[in-house]
């Protein structure tokens, strides 16, 4: 209360009229560049809320596309593993047929060696019995046996070819 007995009603209104004036007078020249610098940096701050919310948009769809790449990327390698395995697979039956048919071609080759032989030996064994029916023929030739003793070398003949 002191402080208004030193003020007199003259400074008062002085001081009132002064105010509103230069209130007045901050509303029209400086409030409005004022306010309009704060909505001028509002509306930077939005865009750049909006420029993040964009980007992080953009860098979501981007992660959608790279984990799609990827799976087709994967299930490419997938199916070319599986093809390469397929054709492994396919090598491996074409080289067991090879052994196979080569397998058969060497036991059909043995074969024909093996009936040659058989007949080379054939032969031999029939040149052989031509020589013993000749020895033996010349023998009883030679000896001129009776037609008893004539069975009996013949026999002999026979048991000595069975063994042989």
């Amino acid at each position: 209360m002191e402080l208004l007995k030193l003020l007199s009603t003259n400074e008062i209104a002085a001081q009132v009229i002064t105010f509103l004036v230069l209130l007045f007078l901050m509303k029209r020249f400086a409030w409005k560049p004022f306010f309009k610098v704060l909505d001028d940096r509002k509306e930077r701050i939005a865009s750049e809320f909006k420029k993040i919310d964009d980007t992080k948009n953009e860098v979501a769809g981007l992660r959608a596309d790279y984990e799609t790449r990827i799976s087709l990327i994967e299930d490419e390698a997938r199916k070319r593993i599986e093809q390469a395995i397929d054709e492994g697979r396919k090598a491996a039956e074409l080289i067991r047929q090879g052994a196979r048919e080569e397998g058969e071609t060497i036991l059909a080759k043995a074969q024909e060696s093996i009936k040659q032989e058989a007949a080379q030996a054939e032969e031999e064994l029939k040149d052989r019995i031509v020589d013993i029916t000749i020895a033996i023929a010349s023998k009883v030739v030679e000896e001129k046996l009776t037609f008893e003793d004539d069975r009996k070398i013949v026999g002999r003949f026979i048991k000595e070819l069975e063994k042989k």
